[in-house]
């Protein structure tokens, strides 16, 4: 059987009741481990593009639902702390070999995830079980990258920049940064947003689906995703409830605007390529 039949037909028995982490056996477990091997080699991803558009691969996301729903939690060592969680952190032995590194105190990465090649990962940072880091990308100080999110090549996460996770549902999309796309510090990206490749995000903007997308160059309002190849901001716009006797002087909300990335310098973005060449 493959390894997605074998994660499926352990999912079935586990959603029917017949299947618990009191009488999972070596053979459930063997199918768990080869499972996470092959999230952190990259022979299975939570999500891939397919016609253009970003689609879950809902039998890995059950395969990461089972290894919380089957493992108990054990105490563990990182370091000089003790934790307690289902999962090991991801051993980073093969991390050398490919050029990638991760700074000490405080890069965590949990069993699961993928980093490419060349990659760096600076302390305090966090990557989640099921995330996909590709090669050439640069997760700065005090990110994380939630569970599931795909992070493209040659991507560039400000420092203190949040990638949310989405876990649940199994059929919903996660977070995407495709790749070449540049986040400023303080950057916040949830819900299942995609970031175009190539697109260069201000500091501190917020990107979720619930707020709107003005995109300047195709003229039109989007939501859930930012077109390749722009630059983006927060801008506030005026609210439907700046009518009401409450907001003297109106009320506003935030929105993003989109402009061609060729409109601005891209100064710092080549300043960071020269520095890693």
């Amino acid at each position: 059987m493959s390894l997605e039949t074998e994660v499926d037909d352990l999912w079935h028995r586990y959603d029917d009741g017949d299947l618990t982490a009191a009488d999972a056996g070596e053979e459930a477990y063997a199918v768990l481990e080869a499972f996470l091997d092959a999230l952190e080699t990259g022979e299975v991803r939570a999500a891939e593009k397919r016609g253009g558009e970003w689609e879950s691969n809902e039998w890995v996301k059950r395969g990461i639902l089972l290894n919380f729903g089957l493992r108990g939690i054990e105490g563990r060592e990182y370091g000089d702390v003790t934790y307690h969680d289902v999962l090991p952190l991801r051993e980073t032995d093969d991390l050398p070999g490919r050029g990638t590194r991760n700074t000490p105190d405080g890069t965590v990465i949990r069993r699961g995830a993928y980093l490419g090649s060349d990659c760096i990962m600076m302390s305090p940072s966090f990557v989640n079980i099921g995330a996909h880091v590709g090669d050439g990308t640069l997760v700065d100080s005090c990110d994380t990258v939630g569970s599931c999110a795909q992070i493209g090549s040659d991507v560039k996460l400000g420092a203190n920049t949040l990638i949310g996770g989405v876990l649940e549902p199994v059929e919903d999309a996660p977070v995407v940064v495709e790749d070449g796309a540049s986040l400023g510090a303080g950057c916040r990206v949830t819900s299942g947003f995609v970031v175009g490749e190539n697109s260069v995000v201000a500091e501190n903007t917020l990107l979720t689906p619930r707020i709107p997308v003005y995109d300047l160059v195709d003229e039109e309002v989007v939501y859930g995703r930012l077109p390749p190849e722009r630059r983006a901001f927060t801008r506030f716009v005026e609210s439907s409830v700046g009518d009401h006797d409450l907001f003297e002087g109106g009320a506003y909300k935030p929105a993003v605007v989109a402009m061609d990335v060729e409109e601005t310098t891209l100064e710092g973005v080549e300043r960071e390529e020269a520095l890693r060449e």
